[in-house]
């Protein structure tokens, strides 16, 4: 994880935030890091909640749906990660008719009982375009709806110095009391990096593959990328395949970027994709995993690798997160409206 700059310690330890969708704390990470603090958490995966305990010294609370408005402390920023699969490409992308899609509402209900200062979202790329843009619609129709100034953007972990290829729709949201018209998101860096620089040296839990079907292909990196004479290429880099090269079955270069983590994704590189590193074609450690989305080495992992991909395959890239919240941070700098 990269704490990029300092903020106003004043205004960090003014403002106050609850975790709603909580996973293991990607948002409480990112937040927490420049001073805020975390007043309430809600997370209804019984391991992800461990995790989150284990780090933070926070049980979340379970299930959304039971929890009363009025029994969540007083907070000014409200972050969310609002369950993604009923709006993703890999899903049934059944949007609001899903029972997962309807969560977001239990997101506007604490939001309309609080009104808080600032709304902070993430979700799928797809979430956009989704029912042809109508989803998307009115998950800004409804904020706007409640009092908030609406701003939204895509970004690609890639793009703020963690080698994950992941794209994100990232929400934020002033109350229309807080002065936030001189609002931009961040600029993304131009800074390569690449999956070797986050590795572990010779992790014992990431599974190697041996089948008689690899094939890697022929000169599949130019030379002067290999010997570093030209800039790296800030995506993934595909060298080779198993089986069919299939979803799941592609085989990536360290030099390039990995995949998306999934938490559900399938094939012989479920969830982290396959790589050739040091020789062997491998998955990625959960370790690796959590370096992918900035998550420090200090941060403590399920015991399961299972659950621990899962886990970090649902979280949120922190880079990304800090880089918007020092955005954030200059609006409440300059508006401080009472709290």
């Amino acid at each position: 994880m990269i704490i990029i700059e300092r903020v106003d310690g004043a205004i960090a330890e003014k403002y106050k935030f609850i975790d709603l969708f909580a996973g293991i704390g990607g948002f409480h990470l990112a937040l927490s890091a420049f001073g805020l603090q975390c007043v309430f958490a809600c997370e209804w995966d019984k391991y992800a909640a461990q995790i989150y305990e284990k780090n933070f010294q926070l049980k979340p609370h379970g299930d959304i749906n039971n929890i009363q408005a009025g029994d969540i402390p007083t907070h000014q920023i409200v972050c969310a990660g609002f369950p993604c699969q009923a709006f993703s490409i890999a899903g049934k992308q059944k949007g609001f008719t899903d029972t997962r899609g309807t969560l977001f509402f239990q997101v506007v209900r604490i939001i309309e009982w609080h009104q808080p200062q600032v709304i902070f979202l993430e979700n799928v790329k797809n979430l956009v375009r989704h029912d042809q843009g109508k989803t998307f619609n009115i998950v800004i129709e409804t904020l706007e709806s409640l009092g908030y100034q609406v701003f939204h953007q895509i970004f690609n972990a890639s793009d703020f110095g963690l080698p994950q290829n992941r794209q994100r729709i990232y929400i934020v949201a002033f109350h229309a009391r807080m002065n936030a018209k001189n609002f931009i998101f961040p600029q993304p860096s131009d800074q390569p990096v690449c999956l070797q620089d986050i590795l572990e040296e010779y992790p014992t839990d990431a599974k190697i593959i041996k089948r008689d079907d690899i094939n890697i292909y022929k000169n599949y990196l130019p030379e002067k990328l290999a010997s570093g004479e030209i800039k790296l290429l800030n995506k993934p880099i595909q060298i080779g395949k198993v089986n069919k090269g299939g979803q799941g079955e592609r085989i990536y270069h360290p030099f390039g970027h990995a995949i998306t983590l999934s938490a559900n994704g399938g094939g012989i590189g479920a969830k982290t994709g396959l790589y050739l590193i040091d020789g062997q074609v491998r998955k990625l450690s959960p370790r690796e995993c959590a370096r992918l989305q900035g998550f420090p080495d200090d941060f403590l992992l399920d015991t399961s690798p299972s659950q621990a991909y899962k886990q970090f395959g649902n979280s949120v890239a922190i880079n990304v997160l800090q880089s918007i919240f020092l955005e954030i941070h200059k609006i409440l700098k300059s508006s401080q409206p009472e709290i």
